[in-house]
């Protein structure tokens, strides 16, 4: 991939903003961003670092716009789209097309196999049903999901096999943004080693990564950039060697 494609920005926040109100009796509110800003580049590896509570996922979810900011900006480059202002339908039809989300947990129709949600992604992403569905197959191999579950309904599947179901959807005809929230927590060591050398072999195609790990040892693996959040906000920022131990 060229130095120029390498450098290119996919993704542009400004000043996101994100309070809860909690449902007590005084109605008390939980700040959970307080005006964090950032930039992803293509083939960039980001990790989110920092305690329970610090915003990460947080983040991600106003990124995907499952949460809507209370205040600030989130720009897709490509197109120079403002994903704060589009419709629910705008946004999921963008989804489709330029982002990948995997959250720890699989969501997916009922009576719904492996095979059928991967592939289903795939085709979102643009390739045609045959195409599609060799995507899925290739990506449901890479994470060794067991080829007798792939017809069999994701919610009789234990928690590391959707999981990988999970990784599989995300990544498959990748996209041109992946954001990660504890995606490999459920996986045994030989399959997070499978899952791990997936998401690091998406660099060559020019996917930004934003990613939360409690894992060290993921971040030192395979990231660029970390980014400390504490208390809402960005606190510190560099390479995992440099700011791993502020986030302790």
């Amino acid at each position: 991939m060229s130095e120029t494609l390498m450098s290119e920005t996919v993704l542009t926040a400004r000043g996101l903003r994100k309070t809860f109100t909690l449902h007590t009796i005084d109605g008390r509110q939980v700040t959970s961003l307080r005006d964090v800003d950032l930039d992803l580049r293509a083939g960039e590896h980001v990790a989110l670092a920092g305690p329970s509570g610090a915003g990460k996922s947080s983040l991600l979810r106003c990124l995907y716009r499952t949460y809507l900011p209370d205040a600030g900006s989130v720009l897709l480059r490509t197109g120079d789209v403002e994903l704060t202002g589009l419709s629910d339908r705008a946004m999921a039809r963008l989804r489709g097309r330029e982002f990948g989300y995997v959250a720890q947990f699989l969501t997916a129709p009922p009576r719904t196999g492996p095979l059928q949600v991967v592939a289903a992604t795939a085709r979102r992403r643009g390739l045609d049903t045959d195409a599609a569905t060799d995507a899925a197959v290739d990506a449901l191999r890479r994470l060794n999901l067991d080829e007798a579950l792939w017809d069999v309904d994701c919610c009789v599947l234990s928690g590391g096999e959707r999981q990988r179901v999970n990784l599989a959807a995300g990544t498959v005809q990748p996209p041109r943004l992946l954001l990660l929230d504890e995606p490999v927590s459920a996986l045994d060591p030989a399959n997070r080693e499978a899952a791990l050398d997936l998401v690091d072999s998406l660099a060559a195609y020019g996917v930004a990564v934003l990613a939360v790990f409690h894992d060290a040892a993921a971040m030192h693996r395979l990231a660029s950039r970390v980014l400390v959040m504490r208390d809402g906000q960005i606190i510190h920022q560099g390479t995992p060697a440099e700011v791993l131990e502020v986030a302790a």
